[in-house]
């Protein structure tokens, strides 16, 4: 059972929330939700821009913005992973304006909602109400502003607008194409409201590159599009629960998950953001985290951008089987290789075979399978005398000690040989191949049972690597991979005061450090292996904390490192707490998968609609029966599946 003061931690966290959740899944923080002064940072991203708004609430009511500008696209010097031009525009665009013959002053936020989308009403003198719309462009290098004045008084007001014009000619010598251009324009006008009536105008942040002309931009048809895209997020893998907190964090996830995507020379590459991380790829984040879940979602720009994710890493491969490259930056010109050998192979392997059997295209696995086999070749190579995957760092980079073979690259390994076989036979590998990739992935998991199951700090779970005596949050990594061994210790120690905090698991115990991807690939561990309850119950904690709380409404990378940013591969690992851990979804066909559903006792019933890997577009749904449940899949409109089974029976589902 969960603690009582952790019961109590959860009660007072919806007591002390910033936001709530409106009908249409958006949220909203509300005049008088909170103590002022407020801050707070999102981020946002189209195909040629981001956007990290620093935004607030001061003392005395008024709206605070500062625009974190990021054009993945213009390059700097020198050109490695972190030169996206980037400047900050902190200018208040409403200080400039008229009412009246007076500057427009004393501003009162009534209300700042966020959907994909920033919006914010305020209230002003004069009884004008002000509405701002936030958003990057989904396909221009432009961030988009979208002003709204109405006169909500009985009095006509005359209210004048300037229109501007600014230039910025970034220096040549620090642009790898050279002078970059960065124009600002407002839209402006004079003119008379009588009571009820509104005026709009607009203002753009863009970027170009030497020749490119500024274009006309038509700032409410680029508000159309940002709508539209976050539509196609939001109703597609659609969670229903009897929980609207994680109903509608699970929605803002996919949004931020996927609008990460950048349209470079090197074609579309998923980026992690942060305004450090983009036109780029890593083993972790994209090949790793991100790939296995866009078909799920059947964005067709996603799973593009996952399937050359494995077209930019395979030209690495090599007959020596020295290592991969971390990452592969600036466009896919250069790569990055700092922190040793973290196990990208592993990563590769396991992302590559679950991301080509959910997408549920042979054509696409032909291609990708031999970067698979290669991969797969080179952990073995890795192997050492007990039989795990030697490695000098992870996917931490050595911020915290691995030592030479740690549990995370060899339980990768691991998922990354199971899924394999299966491909291997949807694509008419031989037998004896297959084989061997299931007799390999049985011998490492008695190894890595062997080898880091061990009694660490008073839990019987696993060390993280030999010497290792302090817990780590990374021990989930089997639970995830659907390791039973050492569950029940594993789950203790994951849940205890040594690891769990009010933000989540620490990196290590013993620090203040804590990094939101171990936190979520944990509550899919627990979930894979059965402790519905207890998962559940942090679960829920944790989605009411990130949705509604003081920093909202992503996942986050980490504290203190990075200020707790909004990278978009963490939001991807919290919808698959929900597809591979609550619903229990495993890839084993181009058409087939395994359902193990976890529906929580408090619970009576539970849905995914609209999933769309595997060649379909199906719905799951879960129902108690009694003490079993009844699990029904339709499927394009027909049902293929209706079956009641114990609690924790995977149910074979063929589309």
């Amino acid at each position: 059972m969960i603690s009582l003061l952790c019961h109590s931690t959860i009660a007072q966290e919806r007591k002390d929330n910033r936001w709530v959740i409106n009908p249409d899944q958006s949220i909203s923080w509300k005049k008088g939700s909170g103590d002022l002064p407020h801050r707070d940072h999102i981020e946002m991203a189209g195909r040629k821009v981001a956007v990290v708004l620093r935004y607030g609430i001061d003392e005395k009511g008024g709206f605070y913005l500062n625009r974190g500008m990021v054009w993945p696209l213009l390059r700097t010097v020198p050109n490695n992973t972190h030169a996206s031009l980037m400047r900050r525009f902190g200018e208040d665009v409403l200080s400039k304006l008229l009412v009246n013959g007076h500057a427009l002053e004393n501003e009162i936020v009534q209300e700042i909602s966020l959907n994909g989308l920033m919006t914010v009403v305020s209230e002003f003198p004069h009884s004008i109400e002000v509405k701002r719309v936030l958003f990057p462009s989904v396909a221009l290098p432009v961030f988009c502003e979208n002003y709204t004045l109405r006169n909500k008084g009985d009095n006509p007001v005359k209210v004048e607008i300037p229109s501007s014009e600014s230039v910025i000619q970034t220096a040549p010598e620090e642009g790898v194409f050279g002078s970059y251009k960065l124009v600002v324009q407002q839209s402006g006008q004079t003119v008379v409201l009588n009571k009820d009536e509104e005026t709009k105008f607009s203002v753009t942040i863009a970027g170009y590159k030497p020749g490119e002309a500024p274009q006309t931009i038509d700032v409410a048809q680029e508000q159309v599009l940002r709508e539209k895209l976050v539509t196609e997020f939001t109703d597609k893998l659609v969670l229903e629960t009897p929980d609207p907190v994680l109903n509608t964090m699970f929605r803002f996830a996919k949004i931020r998950g996927l609008e990460s995507i950048f349209e470079t020379k090197g074609g579309l590459m998923h980026g992690p953001g942060g305004e450090a991380y983009y036109a780029a790829i890593w083993a972790n984040d994209e090949a790793e985290y991100v790939s296995p879940f866009t078909p799920f979602l059947g964005y067709a720009t996603g799973n593009a951008a996952s399937l050359n994710t494995y077209h930019l890493y395979a030209p690495y491969m090599n007959k020596k089987y020295n290592k991969l490259p971390s990452s592969i930056i600036a466009e896919g010109d250069d790569v990055w290789c700092g922190a040793g050998d973290e196990g990208d192979a592993a990563m590769i392997a396991y992302g590559a075979s679950r991301y080509a059997l959910a997408r549920g295209s042979k054509e696409e696995a032909e291609q990708i399978w031999p970067l698979i086999e290669w991969c797969l070749e080179y952990c073995h190579r890795q192997l050492t005398k007990d039989g795990v995957v030697a490695s000098d760092a992870d996917e931490l980079e050595n911020r915290f000690p691995s030592g030479d073979a740690n549990l995370l690259v060899s339980s990768l390994y691991y998922d990354g040989l199971v899924s394999a076989a299966y491909l291997g036979k949807e694509i008419g590998k031989p037998s004896s191949q297959i084989k061997k990739y299931q007799q390999e992935a049985a011998a490492l998991r008695k190894a890595i049972h062997v080898y880091f199951g061990a009694k660490v700090e008073g839990f019987d779970t696993y060390r993280y690597y030999e010497g290792n005596d302090a817990l780590r949050s990374w021990i989930c990594a089997p639970l995830a991979m659907g390791m039973t061994e050492k569950k029940e210790g594993t789950v203790a120690a994951l849940f205890s005061p040594r690891l769990w905090t009010k933000d989540g698991l620490l990196s290590q115990s013993g620090t203040d450090i804590f990094w939101d991807r171990s936190t979520l690939s944990a509550f899919r561990g627990v979930l894979t292996v059965g402790e519905t309850e207890k998962a559940i119950e942090y679960l829920t904690y944790y989605s009411n904390h990130r949705l509604l709380g003081d920093h909202v409404p992503y996942a986050i990378e980490a504290y203190p490192e990075g200020d707790q940013r909004h990278l978009s591969g963490e939001s991807v690992l919290y919808c698959r707490i929900f597809t591979e851990g609550l619903f229990g979804i495993r890839p084993i066909g181009f058409r087939s998968f395994t359902l193990t559903p976890r529906l929580p006792k408090q619970w009576n019933e539970m849905a995914l609609r609209h999933v769309r890997s595997f060649n379909g577009d199906f719905d799951v749904e879960v129902a108690r029966k009694g003490d079993k449940l009844q699990v029904t899949v339709t499927n394009h409109g027909k049902k293929v599946l209706t079956k009641i089974a114990k609690v924790g029976t995977a149910i074979t589902v063929k589309l």
